[in-house]
């Protein structure tokens, strides 16, 4: 199953790419829907570095939703494009259900100056894929309205 977000965000591609890469800024766009917890003793990095980062999930920041694996890693790309791509996926409980995650969120420079920002998941459930797609289409249009709300504010 996939779901695809493009949108022209009111902030330049700089504050966007910097925006896309802070934990601060995911956890903003997620809640109340979903409320995210580092399981690292640190807690979440100011930047999220290449590599793993647990979380444990919650649904309105009330009902456990599982453990998730953030997998980050920065593809090059030669186009002036650039890019943040989660190939973590659930760990447990009911987000453990998806046994295959593909994350890519990338950033460009509009003509007036302005971002187009694009996200796509790409996520396999196996036999709860109906089920569960209407939950990650109203999750993903709730970050698209953050992002949005949230943009003009990034510097």
């Amino acid at each position: 199953m996939h779901l695809m977000l493009k949108l022209e965000l009111d902030c330049t591609p700089d504050a966007a790419w910097a925006a896309i890469r802070r934990p601060e800024v995911f956890r903003a766009v997620s809640a109340p829907l979903a409320t995210f917890t580092s399981l690292d003793p640190e807690g979440f990095p100011d930047r999220w570095p290449v590599g793993e980062h647990r979380v444990s999930v919650k649904a309105f920041g009330l009902f456990p939703m599982g453990e998730q694996s953030i997998d980050i890693s920065y593809p090059q790309r030669d186009d002036g494009v650039r890019m943040v791509r989660d190939g973590g996926g659930g760990i447990s409980g009911p987000v453990g259900v998806i046994t295959y995650w593909q994350h890519r969120m990338a950033v460009s420079a509009l003509p007036d100056g302005r971002t187009l920002y694009r996200d796509k998941l790409i996520y396999d459930a196996g036999v709860l894929n109906q089920v569960i797609w209407p939950f990650m289409w109203l999750f993903w249009q709730w970050r698209a309205y953050g992002l949005r709300r949230f943009a003009p504010s990034w510097k």
